[in-house]
C-alpha cells in the first residue's frame, strides 16, 4: 500500500460528497479521518457513508478551525461556500497542514495575498484543485502548443457557460451558497475552470504574467424571468434586483502579448460549454467546433477540418492521458477529477512544488475582485498585481517539479 494521508474534509454539499464518494474512499493513499460543515444533517451522512464503505470512523467537527488543528489531519480539502476557501486555507497552512482548495473567485485582492504571504512564510503551497488543467482536450492542446503546431499563440478563450438558473433559484432550499453571491455581487465570480489551462498553456507566472484586465457586465434579467415562470421558487424572487449581470465578458493582457478572454454566461438557457480556443498564427483548436486547424495541412479555409479532434489524439494525446486510459478512466468529469487528485498527491509525495502553486492559486483568484471594479467602472482596465514579486521571469521553483503531472515546460 502506497504512503496514507490522513486527510480532513471541510465543506460536504454537492462537491464535498462527491468527492467522498468518488475520489477519497477509492484511493489507496487517503484516509478520511474528519469532516465539516455548518449543517449537521451533512456531517453524519458522509460519517455514515465512510462507515459503511471503509469502516472508518470518522469524526464531525461543526467548526473547521478545530478540523485543521486535529493531530489525526494530515491534508486539508476545503470543499465550502466560496466565501471560506482562503480564511480555511491559510489557517491549514499556518498549522503546517498541507491544503487544497475548489474553484472560486476571490473577495478582495487582500485574500490572495494573505495565501501568497502565509506561502512565503510556512513554505506549504495552497493548490487550487482545478480539474480543467487535466480535462482531455486541455492537455492535448497544452502539449500542441508546447511543440509549435499553432506557431506564435496570439489568443486564447475560454469561460464557464452553463444554465446554472435553477441551482441559483433554488439556492436557499437547496442551502447553496451562489444565489447570495448572485444577489450581491457583479462580477466575473467562476473564472478559472478555462482560465487555469489557458494560464499553463501561456506559462503564465513562468516567464509570462497577466498585466491587465476590463470587465463588462450585461443586466440582470435572467433569474427574475426564471423566477416569474417557475411557481416553485420563492415570489420574492421575481422581483428581486439581481447584481450579477447575465453575461460577463473579460479581457485580460498578457506581458508577452497575448489577449486572453473569458466569458461567464450561467443565468440564461443554453448549453454547457468552457468555450475552450487557442489561435495562433499557424491554426487553432476550437472546442466550439471540435476542430483542430493547421494552416500547412488543411491549406485554404474550409469546414472539412470540423470535428476532426479525434484524427490528432494518438499524435498529440498528452502521456496523462495515454496512461489513464491504459489503466481505466475513473473519477468524475470525465476522468480530470480524479487526475488533479492525483497530481496534488504526486507532489505532496515526491516533495516536490505542486503543479498549480499559491501564485498561480493567488493570481488567478483575483480575476474576481478585479473585475468587479472594473464593471462598477464601466469597464475601466485593471492592473493585476505580480502576486509573484517579480520572480515570474525567473523562478527557482521551475525546477522542483518533474513530476508526471507537472503542467509546466
Amino acid at each position: 500500500m502506497s504512503a496514507e494521508y490522513r486527510v480532513g474534509v471541510i465543506g460536504l454539499g454537492g462537491r464535498g460528497m462527491g468527492h467522498i464518494h468518488g475520489i477519497l474512499t477509492e484511493r489507496d493513499d487517503t484516509i478520511v479521518t474528519a469532516v465539516c460543515d455548518v449543517y449537521e444533517d451533512r456531517m453524519q451522512k458522509a460519517v455514515d457513508y465512510c462507515k459503511e464503505k471503509k469502516g472508518w470512523d470518522v469524526a464531525a467537527v461543526p467548526c473547521y478551525r478545530q478540523l485543521i488543528e486535529r493531530d489525526d489531519v494530515d491534508v486539508v480539502f476545503v470543499f465550502s461556500a466560496w466565501e471560506n476557501h482562503v480564511p480555511a486555507a491559510v489557517y491549514a497552512m499556518e498549522c503546517g497542514k498541507q491544503v487544497g482548495i475548489e474553484v472560486g473567485g476571490a473577495y478582495s485582492l487582500d485574500d490572495c495575498w494573505k495565501l501568497v504571504d502565509t506561502y512565503e512564510k510556512t513554505r506549504i503551497h495552497c493548490m487550487m484543485l482545478e480539474n480543467c488543467c487535466y480535462d482531455r482536450n486541455e492537455m492535448m492542446v497544452m502539449r500542441m502548443v508546447r511543440e509549435g503546431v499553432f506557431g506564435k499563440v496570439v489568443h486564447c478563450e475560454g469561460g464557464y457557460q452553463h444554465d446554472l438558473r435553477s441551482e441559483i433559484a433554488f439556492g436557499e432550499e437547496n442551502r447553496h451558497y451562489r444565489l447570495r453571491n448572485y444577489q450581491n455581487r457583479n462580477c466575473e465570480n467562476y473564472p478559472t475552470h478555462e482560465l487555469g489551462p489557458i494560464a499553463k498553456i501561456l506559462d503564465i507566472n513562468r516567464g509570462n504574467r497577466m498585466v491587465s484586465l476590463s470587465s463588462m457586465a450585461s443586466g440582470a434579467f435572467g433569474l427574475n424571468d426564471f423566477a416569474e415562470k417557475n411557481e416553485k421558487v420563492n415570489p420574492a424572487l421575481k422581483t428581486y434586483r439581481f447584481a450579477q449581470g447575465d453575461i460577463v465578458k473579460t479581457n485580460i493582457r498578457c506581458a508577452n502579448g497575448e489577449l486572453i478572454t473569458l466569458t461567464l454566461d450561467t443565468t440564461l438557457p443554453r448549453n454547457y460549454s468552457r468555450n475552450f480556443t487557442v489561435r495562433g498564427t499557424n491554426g487553432y483548436f476550437s472546442e466550439v467546433c471540435n476542430a483542430v486547424y493547421m494552416e500547412h495541412v488543411h491549406g485554404e479555409w474550409d469546414h472539412k477540418f470540423y470535428n476532426n479532434v479525434k484524427e490528432y489524439r494518438e499524435q498529440y494525446e498528452h502521456p496523462v492521458w495515454h496512461k489513464f486510459e491504459t489503466e481505466g478512466i475513473k473519477g468524475g468529469h470525465g476522468g480530470m477529477d480524479w487526475l488533479v487528485f492525483d497530481a496534488f498527491f504526486e507532489a505532496l509525495k515526491n516533495g516536490e512544488v505542486p503543479p498549480i502553486d499559491t501564485y498561480d492559486t493567488a493570481a488567478w483568484m483575483a480575476i474576481t475582485p478585479l473585475s468587479e471594479i472594473s464593471i462598477l467602472n464601466n469597464g475601466a482596465p485593471q492592473d493585476i498585481p505580480d502576486f509573484t514579486r517579480g520572480m515570474w521571469t525567473h523562478r527557482p521553483e521551475w525546477d522542483k517539479n518533474h513530476g508526471f503531472y507537472a503542467l509546466d515546460k
